[in-house]
This record gives structure tokens, sequence and C-alpha cells, in this order.
């Protein structure tokens, strides 16, 4: 049966109204235009996924407390934070369809909102005395950054290795998923050891989560984002990494070019989606995305069957049969 989020949502369906009061709280300020472009990036929120793994992952591990909002909060606001700062260095005028900070009000502005959501996130935190998940969400938005720059250096070789792939999925990805769940069984009053388990789920779920994003790419689903948009920006993703690492010296070397030097070009795009088609990358891409999936739900098992389990497992299944 095809996962809905609403029905996914409805053990926490409470906590998630109560959550958007709190977070349109914590965002307030004194300033009449940040408050003007806080509600702004509210109102076009997604699908809060986020937020869904932090209060799911709490009551799994136990009870869903007030240190679970501060600490859902404090992702989504670091986050958030993330995404209108990457709109400015990727000079992006669309996120999720709307008008970005950036393009709306220009970048001097788009760059102090972000910090000022970093220092929200940050006060909240260490006004409430939260330091255990200050350092957990730290700790992702640093694997973040790091992963980012490590995908542009390699982006420059094309060299990157299936290897080295995942290390760029788990720190740019995974980590926040990573956190999410970490943070909620943190709050919920679990042993650290169910505290990890979480942690490592999250992993999993990220990685899965990034690697179906990959496979959209090549037009397999009614997607969110253009055909051939990773090809054209020269990420190496696992389909086109396992492509060519089976491919001949000389295809290899062609597709190559055509990255590196026809990137733009419709015509030369598709022929480097044909190609990774034809190589078996999209198989071999969803095998492995299976096997985090799989791996995921194994954890999953160790916990004591409930509504919260339930749709946690639920959520698990969207993040891979998900069509955008």
């Amino acid at each position: 049966m095809k996962p809905d989020l609403k029905q996914i949502q409805a053990p926490i369906a409470t906590e998630m109204v109560e959550f958007e009061k709190k977070f349109r709280d914590f965002m307030k300020s004194k300033v009449k235009l940040l408050d003007h472009i806080t509600n702004y990036i509210v109102k076009r929120k997604g699908k809060q996924m986020r937020p869904m793994f932090v209060f799911l992952t709490a009551g799994v591990c136990g009870q869903i407390s007030e240190s679970s909002y501060r600490g859902a909060a404090l992702i989504e606001l670091l986050h958030t934070a993330t995404l209108v700062h990457d709109d400015v260095v990727d000079d992006a005028n669309y996120r999720r369809g709307f008008f970005s900070v950036n393009a709306l009000w220009k970048n001097k502005i788009a760059v102090l909102v972000g910090d000022y959501l970093l220092s929200r996130g940050l006060l909240l935190s260490v006004d409430n005395g939260d330091f255990d998940l200050l350092r957990i969400v730290s700790h992702a938005v640093r694997e973040m950054s790091e992963g980012e720059l490590l995908q542009i250096a390699k982006a420059r070789k094309l060299d990157i290795t299936e290897e080295v792939y995942y290390q760029i999925i788990r720190q740019k990805t995974a980590s926040l998923i990573a956190s999410c769940c970490e943070v909620g069984a943190a709050t919920s009053g679990a042993s650290q050891d169910h505290v990890e388990k979480m942690r490592v789920f999250g992993e999993k779920i990220g990685m899965a989560f990034q690697i179906k994003d990959d496979l959209f790419d090549y037009g397999e689903d009614e997607i969110g984002k253009p055909l051939g948009i990773d090809i054209k920006e020269k990420k190496m993703t696992l389909p086109l990494i396992y492509a060519l690492n089976n491919a001949s010296w000389l295809d290899k070397k062609k597709i190559i070019y055509l990255i590196r030097n026809r990137n733009e070009d419709k015509k030369a795009v598709n022929q480097v989606i044909d190609f990774v088609k034809q190589s078996g990358g999209l198989e071999y891409a969803t095998k492995v995305m299976t096997s985090y999936f799989e791996d995921a739900l194994q954890i999953l098992n160790d916990f004591p069957e409930s509504e919260y389990k339930k749709s946690l497992e639920g959520l698990v299944r969207y993040t891979i049969e998900r069509k955008k």
C-alpha cells in the first residue's frame, strides 16, 4: 500500500499543530521586515518530515517532551538558515516552486535572515540548557558543510569513487536525518544505547533518501527537479559512478568529456542519461538504496510495537517510494 503522509502523521497530529505554533513563536523578532520574511518562510514549509522524524522517534523510544519541541525547532531553524544561505550561494531564485528569500529581498537581506535563524536556534538551546541537543545538531550542520565542499572539490576533477560518494551523501543528507532521530530519542528519556541506535537508523534512511533523489535525475518518476540537473551541475551520483566503473576506457573518456564540456547541451545530457540506463546504473543504485532501507527497518525491529513505530516505518517507506 502506498504510504500516505496524513496517515503517517496521525499519532503525532496534535504535536505537529502545537509545533507549528511554537515554531512561529521561536522565530519572532522586534523587526517588522524580519517578521514579514520569516512569516513568508513558514507559510511555504515543505512536508515537515524533519519534525515528524523527531516526534515519531521520541514516541518510539519513550515520551514526547517539551524538549522534543525545542529539538525539532532547533533542527528546523538551523536547517532553514542553511537553505537560505544555499540559495544565495547558488544564485537560486526558487525554493520548492516559490520565490527564494534572495530573489524577493536580495542577497544582503537573505544572508542576514539566515544569520538570524542560526542565532535563534543557538539561543533557543542555550536559554533552555539543551546543550546535548545543540551538540547533536551543530555536528550535523558541520557535516553538511563539509559534505557540500567535498562535493564541489570533487566535481572539478570528476573523479568521485563510490566510497567518496557515500561519504558525501552521509555528510550532506544523512547527517541531518540522523540528527532528527537522535534528537527525538535523546528528548524521550531513552538510554544512550537507544539514542545511538536511532542515530544510525536515521543515517541509513538519509542514505536511502539521497540515492532515491539521485535516481530522479534519470526521469524514472514525476520528478520535482528538471531531468539531468545533476549532470548539468557535474554532480557524480551513484548511477553514473557505477556506469563509468563498468565502462570501457573509450566510453568512460567520451562520457566524462560530455559532462565536463557539454553539460549545458540537452542532447549531450540525454546521451549521458541513456549511457547510465543501458549500463545498469539505475538498477544498481536501486539495489543499494533498498539495502539501506532494509538495514533501517532491521534496527526498528529492536523497538516495541506501537502506533509511533508503525508510523515511523511508514515514513521510512515513504522516503523510498515517493514520486518527487
